[in-house]
């Protein structure tokens, strides 16, 4: 992700609250719900939802979809922004300039303080380029596994900066260190190229012993960089070295610190012999010219950084290794795969390319045969005789189609005869329909309109019934009325 610090100066104070509350939130929660959000900011008036919907326009945090609960996950972007913000707290970043660099797991920029002193801003992003492999094998983070990314991203920037700072202090060739807050280091700008993108130099002897010296120097110190190659090594104007990137060095007490030691004298000799042409018999042993005589390594547990954090990002470094180890294991597969593909296609072309003989080299090597005794027959017979082989099976096959159909003629023409030789009658086996059809349609309608009839007589009674009804009814009407009023004994005014 690339940094965008315009939206910075803009930020209000209860935004940042609001995004330190996510922070806090996510070394226990892998999405942090909207609720613990409110309760860890407290803001006086409320609106931490408003707060919220403001800081995910500007991509600080991020909504995670298809959840039982309504909650934010940190970005990077966020994550960028509180540490600026420390930064402009103590003084060290006033301002954010250009991108000057960009490596594996890390993003490099120019900064300024108040004093308009240019310093470098390096940016951990461990987990971009191996978020896949290692998201499913990492479990040693137990409860961080959630933030377990910007968690690593912090331990490299807290381990560069404390390297850093004792290398520093003992007088080594590394860029003064500045600050550290979080995943974010500021160090010296430093006037100088890249190794790798040197093509010539004056003197290759003098500067290969140098390197070797530092290195040897290093152990001595009790220390070992780990990545000693042409990327991690500047060079300034009047040809001294300087190091940088120091995130996988180790104690010389480690359990690998030969393999490291060695691989580090080999990659500068490598480096030397193929880019520059000099090779020198000369090079350190780890075991012969390591005399340790100071212990860095302890000035460097005592400053913060704790064996336990080395030991979580020294398994994240081993698991990257063998992402690393089985990717190569299937590009090797592949152009193994590619080979193969090659080889049948140079066997087809090379078959392709066999000169034909002529009529008299086959007579000669028919004789020369025959009187060798090779009765097996020429490529060429023996594929002739496939061809009259394959002729004759399509032959019979062809004369079995005929027989077949004509087998088949024969059946369909014997049924056509007996067809046409059958004895018709001369009179007609059933009457003719039509006349029974007017007698049943005769029949039918008599039926219908005696039930015609019938339906009506019916409806009729039943009017009469109705009629009949509705009278007794009015008359016993009158009679229950007539006994009420003799009951009664007339009215009041009677």
């Amino acid at each position: 992700m690339k940094l965008d610090a315009k939206a910075l100066r803009y930020m209000s104070s209860e935004e940042f609250r609001v995004l330190t509350a996510v922070e806090m939130g996510s070394k226990n929660h892998e999405v942090v719900p909207s609720q613990l959000i409110a309760q860890i900011a407290q803001l006086r008036h409320g609106g931490t939802h408003k707060r919220v919907g403001e800081l995910a326009k500007k991509k600080l945090i991020a909504r995670v979809q298809n959840m039982s609960y309504d909650g934010y996950r940190l970005t990077y972007g966020g994550y960028d922004y509180l540490a600026l913000k420390t930064f402009a707290k103590r003084g060290t970043v006033y301002s954010v300039g250009n991108q000057i660099g960009v490596g594996k797991e890390s993003d490099i920029y120019i900064v300024a303080d108040e004093d308009d002193n240019q310093h470098v801003l390096k940016l951990q992003r461990l987990g971009r380029m191996s978020f896949r492999t290692i998201k499913s094998k990492r479990d040693y983070l137990q409860k961080r596994k959630s933030a377990s990314w910007m968690y690593m991203s912090r331990l490299a920037a807290m381990k560069e900066y404390a390297f850093m700072k004792v290398l520093y202090e003992n007088g080594f060739p590394v860029p003064e260190p500045v600050d550290q807050s979080r995943h974010c280091v500021v160090m010296g700008l430093i006037d100088a190229f890249p190794l790798r993108q040197i093509e010539e130099i004056g003197n290759p002897g003098k500067l290969y012993s140098e390197l070797m010296s530092l290195i040897v120097k290093l152990a001595q110190h009790g220390l070992i960089h780990g990545d000693f190659n042409e990327f991690n090594i500047l060079i300034k104007s009047d040809g001294s070295p300087v190091l940088i990137d120091f995130p996988q060095m180790v104690s010389t007490s480690h359990v690998n610190a030969e393999y490291y030691f060695n691989r580090d004298v080999e990659c500068i000799r490598v480096f030397f012999r193929r880019r520059f042409g000099y090779e020198s018999a000369l090079y350190p042993r780890f075991t012969q010219d390591v005399n340790r005589e100071f212990s860095l390594d302890v000035q460097v547990a005592a400053s913060g950084f704790s064996k336990k954090m080395q030991k979580e990002l020294e398994d994240y470094q081993e698991e990257i290794k063998d992402m690393s180890s089985e990717d190569e294991d299937e590009d090797e597969d592949d152009e193994d795969d590619d080979s193969d593909e090659d080889a049948t296609e140079a066997e087809t072309s090379a078959k392709d390319n066999i000169p034909e003989l002529t009529e008299e080299e086959k007579m000669e090597q028919k004789m020369r045969n025959i009187r060798l005794g090779n009765t097996e027959p020429t490529s060429e017979e023996a594929e002739l005789a496939s061809e009259k082989d394959s002729d004759s099976e399509e032959e019979d096959s062809d004369q079995d189609e005929e027989l077949d159909e004509e087998a088949e003629m024969a059946r369909r023409s014997e049924k056509i005869e007996k067809l046409n030789n059958r004895d018709f009658k001369a009179f007609r086996d059933v009457k003719p329909t039509k006349k029974t059809t007017k007698k049943s349609t005769t029949a039918s309608r008599e039926e219908e309109v005696k039930n015609k009839v019938a339906r009506t007589l019916k409806n009729q009674a039943n009017r009469q019934n109705v009629k009949n009804t509705r009278g007794n009814n009015l008359k016993s009407k009158g009679k229950r009325k007539d006994k009420a009023d003799c009951k009664g004994g007339g009215g009041f005014f009677d």
